[in-house]
């Protein structure tokens, strides 16, 4: 049985509507669906753009974490590398060692002196080497001692008449029984000894000195032949020594002079000296060693 035209009219109207009805609540639906897919899209690209990004309590460090214990074994090892080389390979640089004082010189015992005859020597000495390498000018106030140190100062006063000169000692001498000192010829002049030749006369050192130390010698001969001299060191040498030849070229020659010992201090070669005498019946004559000569002085 078929419908009516106006039925069939009416109903596809009423299909029509509820079709229209169904688009618009389609399109509500799927507009609140994107706008809530779209919320979501947003929420997300928010949310990984914060975790990109560290939060400031982040950047603190974490607390401290107790070491564990170091095994026993690891400890030896450290401590052997650690350890300071007992023979560095470079040994520091010895500090200077603090410079010592010189000591002062000794001073002369108080009023040292001496008495004896004072003779006095020039012409053919004058323009000659003293002993102590300079050249002797009798017209210089100067003398020759046998024990003093070279440069000593000392003064010279004639017992006979007081007068009195200070000289300055440069020379080894005199080499002469009972005489003490040689003085130049102006010192002679100066306490009247030229005329006499040999006066009594008292030596005073002057300045702080001690004359009575340094090494000494005593010399037993003096040859012009210089075997005579060899023979008397061969036949002492196996009872003293050191012995020793030394050569002194004179105005009147050459001489050889045969000394014995190296002792120290002036007292103790004096000593020497009498024993030599006492046993051997030499004249002996003390002299000192100077530096740089083996026998001290060429007067």
């Amino acid at each position: 049985m078929k419908s009516p035209p106006e039925s069939i009219l009416v109903h596809w109207d009423s299909r029509k509507r509820v079709f229209q009805r169904q688009l618009r609540c389609l399109s509500h639906f799927s507009r609140a669906r994107l706008f809530v897919l779209c919320a979501l899209c947003v929420l997300s690209v928010c949310s990984s753009g914060c975790a990109s990004r560290r939060p400031v309590a982040d950047r603190r460090q974490p607390p401290a974490v107790e070491p564990s214990a170091t095994p026993a074994e690891t400890v030896g090892t450290a401590k052997r590398s650690t350890d300071a080389s007992e023979t560095p390979a470079t040994a520091p640089a010895a500090s200077p060692a603090p410079r010592r004082a010189k000591p002062a010189p000794t001073p002369a015992p108080s009023g040292y002196s001496e008495e004896g005859n004072a003779s006095w020597y020039g012409v053919p000495f004058h323009g000659r080497h003293a002993s102590n390498g300079e050249i002797y000018d009798m017209y210089k106030l100067t003398a020759a001692h046998r024990t003093l140190p070279f440069e000593t100062m000392v003064r010279v006063t004639n017992l006979s008449n007081g007068k009195s000169t200070v000289v300055r000692i440069t020379d080894r001498g005199p080499f002469v029984d009972n005489r003490i000192i040689d003085l130049s010829l102006a010192a002679a002049r100066e306490v009247d000894s030229v005329g006499p030749g040999v006066v009594p006369v008292r030596v005073e050192v002057l300045g702080g000195v001690d004359p009575t130390a340094g090494f000494f010698t005593v010399q037993i001969g003096a040859f012009r032949d210089r075997a005579n001299a060899e023979r008397l060191r061969d036949r002492l040498n196996a009872s003293y020594s050191p012995i020793f030849i030394q050569q002194y070229d004179s105005p009147d020659g050459v001489f050889y002079r045969v000394r014995v010992g190296r002792i120290s201090g002036e007292d103790a070669a004096h000593q020497f000296g009498e024993q030599l005498h006492g046993r051997e019946g030499f004249t002996e004559f003390v002299t000192r060693l100077d530096e740089g000569t083996p026998a001290g002085g060429n007067r």
